[in-house]
């Protein structure tokens, strides 16, 4: 019955997954339809907007044209007309002339006919029809303005759409995610000498397998990137998976996406939980800073309604048992000098990395994991279910890793940044320069149940990094480095 129970299981696992594979599938669809039609109505725009503009640059050149032929009929006309109308008088004056020659030759007086002739001379001398250019200052000949647009019209006639560049091919044996950088590797399927540069979008996603239509995130664009290979660094893997789709851009226009990919981008995730924090700490998601007055106001109306007239500290116990639930908002996990607050995430398995940076002029604070039921009064160290390092700047300087109530000075400059790997199932607590993966301390021991990040504050404050991958560098050292900087087993943890 059993097994039957668990095969049926497995099947409903298997429909339910596909089911929602099929989901994501119609959707898909669903949106490639609307954007067809949304981009064809689109391209028909573009299209008769580039034709419009065509046909009105056509128009103009033909007005300009026309013109032109018009302008030089113009000065044609008017230079024939002015040559016709002067060789027009010209001829009347010569007509006039000669019928005047004609009837000189009838004078019979020899005075009178040599007085005619003398005038005839003179006129003949002056006459327009002498001095006139019997060239045409123009021609009707129009050839220099004929067009031949053969070659236009074949241009024409050879109108395409743009060259659009085949679609990209992802490599995901390529691509490589470590050290919170992405490097993502695609080619083209064929060649392609007329790319210009390419474009990589990318997003963050919870779902594995392909993207969906509808994520919580939105793409993220890295335009002109003139290689096949791009790396995204410094991310911050606050998301279990990444989306990822290229495209490639000639000088005219942008190509299809490739098909998208998924890459898995899982890191150790968490904050700081402040209904965990002591009174005294103001706790934000990355953040806890030392409040000396951190709930006094409120308390003290507490205290002088059930304590009137004392005066004094009172006791971590008098002050939890006077604390009033609404005035916390629940943080009572910690009280009396345990300043502590936990990250709101256990760890059960695995190995993670964390870092963290304190505020200047702190002057005390630890670092470290414990168990879930650390004690309300207890302080990280000095117990066997808490494992930390601990810096003190107050009065005396001093750099310890601690457990157990035993601990061990570190010789080493404190870093400004200090990163934590934990290994649940090697059993394995290390602490580093985050800067330079120097080791600091690593504890070894076998953490019987989960734990959780734990911080101490006192006058000071911590900043919070996660959404980090295990440093290659830690990796490394990890092989190599057999407890070198935790060799001390006094401060070593039995197992619990």
């Amino acid at each position: 019955m059993d097994s039957q129970k668990e095969a049926l299981q497995r099947i409903i696992t298997t429909l339910a997954n596909k089911n929602e594979e099929l989901h994501n599938f119609i959707e898909t669809l669903s949106h490639s339809l609307a954007g067809l039609q949304v981009n064809t109505t689109q391209v028909v725009s573009d299209l008769e907007e580039e034709f419009d503009t065509m046909f009105s640059i056509l128009d103009e050149m033909k007005e300009s044209m026309t013109n032109t032929i018009k302008q030089e009929q113009a000065r044609k006309s008017h230079e024939l007309q002015n040559q016709l109308t002067q060789s027009t008088n010209a001829l009347e004056s010569a007509e006039e002339l000669l019928e005047f020659a004609n009837n000189a030759l009838d004078i019979r007086d020899e005075e009178e006919f040599a007085k005619a002739a003398r005038q005839i001379k003179d006129r003949v001398t002056m006459a327009p029809a002498f001095r006139l250019t019997m060239k045409p200052k123009a021609t009707d000949n129009m050839t220099h303005l004929m067009v031949d647009f053969s070659q236009e019209r074949q241009i024409l006639q050879n109108l395409k759409f743009l060259p659009v560049p085949r679609a990209p091919e992802i490599d995901v044996q390529d691509c490589l995610v470590v050290d919170n950088t992405v490097t993502v590797s695609w080619k083209m399927p064929v060649e392609d000498s007329k790319i210009d540069h390419y474009i990589l979008e990318f997003r963050k996603s919870n779902h594995e397998g392909l993207p969906r239509v509808k994520d919580e995130h939105s793409w993220e664009v890295v335009d002109s990137i003139k290689t096949t290979e791009y790396s995204l660094t410094g991310l911050n893997f606050d998301s279990k998976f990444m989306n990822f789709r290229v495209r490639a851009c000639n000088k005219a226009a942008a190509g299809e996406y490739s098909d998208p990919v998924t890459l898995e981008t899982r890191a150790f995730n968490f904050s700081f939980d402040s209904t965990s924090s002591h009174l005294n700490l103001k706790v934000d998601d990355r953040s806890v800073e030392w409040d000396p007055q951190g709930g006094k106001g409120l308390e003290s109306k507490i205290k002088g309604k059930e304590n009137k007239g004392r005066s004094g500290t009172p006791s971590p116990k008098r002050v939890s048992a006077t604390r009033s639930p609404a005035v916390r908002g629940g943080r009572d996990r910690f009280t009396g000098e345990s300043y502590t607050v936990l990250g709101d995430t256990s760890i059960d398995y695995g190995q993670h990395y964390w870092e963290v940076k304190a505020l200047k002029d702190g002057k005390s604070y630890s670092i470290g994991v414990a168990f879930k039921n650390l004690g309300k009064f207890d302080q990280l160290g000095k117990t066997n279910t808490s494992w930390c390092i601990h810096i003190n700047n107050w009065l005396q300087n001093s750099f310890a890793a601690k457990h157990n109530n035993k601990a061990k000075t570190l010789e080493v400059i404190v870093p400004d940044r200090i990163g934590i790997y934990c290994d649940m199932d090697g059993g394995q607590l290390s602490f580093y320069n985050a800067e330079n993966k120097q080791l600091l301390h690593t504890f070894k021991t076998k953490f019987s149940q989960p734990v959780v990040p734990a911080f101490m504050v006192w006058c000071g404050g911590l900043t919070l990094s996660t959404g980090l991958q295990v440093p290659s560098a830690v990796k490394s050292l990890q092989k190599t480095e057999n407890g070198v900087g935790g060799s001390n087993s006094s401060i070593n943890s039995m197992p619990q």
